[in-house]
């Protein structure tokens, strides 16, 4: 068995999963199925309920699938209060300010990222998480939409947490495509919101959490394992036949087992009957949003009288990114479900664009958080196997 075989091995045995040597059928990876097959798929998943009773016990079921197949009850909640953030290089901005952030995801393995929060801000603010997706050059959060985004929120009133994902950006003390990708990486995703709610200026009624692909991934799955999260936009994801391409999103058998199957529009429906902002567009896997999955969601949230809590926009024409559309979309959500404010300066209302032009974009330079006059921890944890002997060695007995 050569040595990434072994880890998987170790990792699974580790995390308590209960599956065989065949673990890999239960994997749904990619286009799993057809579209023509997941809109029959998406038929038989209605044929199994009919009304609300009968929808939160197989809600009960997904959530639980996806507990179980990433091994969720095993991770280390007794760090859970032990976030220990480390906190640089404040700039003030034209209505906002950034900092570089790290927080402790567990003992020398860092969630890391940048904080966006409003200038002479009073009062309890609302709180937004803002993972990112598989984009490269600049990676991951420095791209320059995600640093519009993050700072047109915080001068809306919020406070925003711009985080990498595992293997990205100042994340890289692992591989991003490791077996336990998806497990560290949700597990990276609650830190932060553990964050976010140990401030004494974030209002925990108003927290919301939005990404796009990889990014939307992260977003519907944590907000379907964590009621924390009161609103929730996952940009150009939400398929009934595309299960996300990387280990992170399909990585560990969290859509299928010996007793159930579901897709990512059912994980993304266990978000009913809290406000959901769905936005998907002609040029990728969304492209039958509008006919096969909203439907689907609308009929779960008229489930709770609640269809006007779940909002879709979508862009024919457009292709698979977070772009200006698209966050406008997204400022107008936040601004109704949030109770933020959208500057009259920030909106031109001859066009109906969003003025961005006011985000001074920064260098992946200026927003790193480990740097030579703020050096990584000398306790950190460097590399997979040194992350999986931890777990090995403090978790495996859970």
């Amino acid at each position: 068995m050569n040595r990434a075989a072994g880890l998987l091995l170790l990792t699974i045995i580790l995390l308590g999963i209960q599956i065989s040597l065949f673990a890999q059928e239960n994997l749904c990876q990619g286009a799993y199925w057809t579209e023509l097959e997941a809109e029959k798929m998406m038929h038989e998943f209605a044929g199994q309920w009919d009304n609300k009773e009968q929808w939160e016990n197989r809600a009960r079921m997904i959530r639980e699938g996806i507990k179980s197949g990433m091994g969720w009850d095993k991770l280390p909640s007794e760090y859970s209060k032990n976030l220990n953030p480390f906190i640089h290089s404040q700039r003030i901005m034209d209505g906002y300010i950034v900092e570089n952030i790290a927080i402790e995801s567990f003992p020398g393995f860092y969630v890391t990222g940048n904080l966006y929060r409003p200038t002479n801000a009073t009062g309890k603010l609302a709180g937004i998480l803002c993972p990112h997706g598989h984009w490269q050059e600049p990676p991951g959060r420095m791209r320059d939409d995600m640093q519009i985004r993050c700072a047109f929120l915080a001068r809306m009133g919020a406070v925003v947490l711009a985080y990498d994902m595992v293997g990205y950006g100042d994340a890289d003390q692992i591989d991003h495509r490791m077996p336990i990708a998806l497990a560290l990486q949700t597990w990276g995703g609650k830190r932060a919101l553990d964050y976010l709610l140990s401030r004494d200026d974030v209002d925990p009624e108003r927290i919301a959490m939005t990404g796009a692909s990889g990014g939307g991934t992260q977003t519907f799955v944590l907000t379907a394992l964590d009621e924390r999260i009161k609103v929730s936009a996952p940009i150009v994801m939400v398929s009934a036949h595309f299960f996300g391409g990387c280990v992170c999103e399909s990585g560990m058998p969290i859509h299928k087992s010996a007793h159930h199957q579901t897709n990512n529009v059912e994980i993304a429906g266990l978000a009913a009957p809290r406000p959901m902002l769905i936005v998907s567009d002609g040029g990728d896997w969304t492209c039958n949003n509008p006919d096969i999955e909203i439907p689907y969601l609308q009929r779960i949230y008229d489930l709770y009288q609640a269809k006007s809590q779940l909002d879709h926009v979508h862009f024919p024409l457009e292709r698979h990114d977070y772009g200006p559309n698209k966050r406008a979309a997204v400022y107008n959500f936040m601004d109704n479900y949030l109770e933020l404010s959208i500057p009259a300066v920030l909106y031109n209302p001859k066009d109906g664009k969003m003025n961005e032009e006011f985000v001074t974009l920064l260098s992946t330079e200026e927003l790193a958080v480990f740097n030579s006059q703020h050096p990584r921890p000398d306790q950190s944890l460097m590399g997979n196997e040194a992350v999986t002997e931890f777990f090995l060695n403090h978790f495996a007995q859970k």
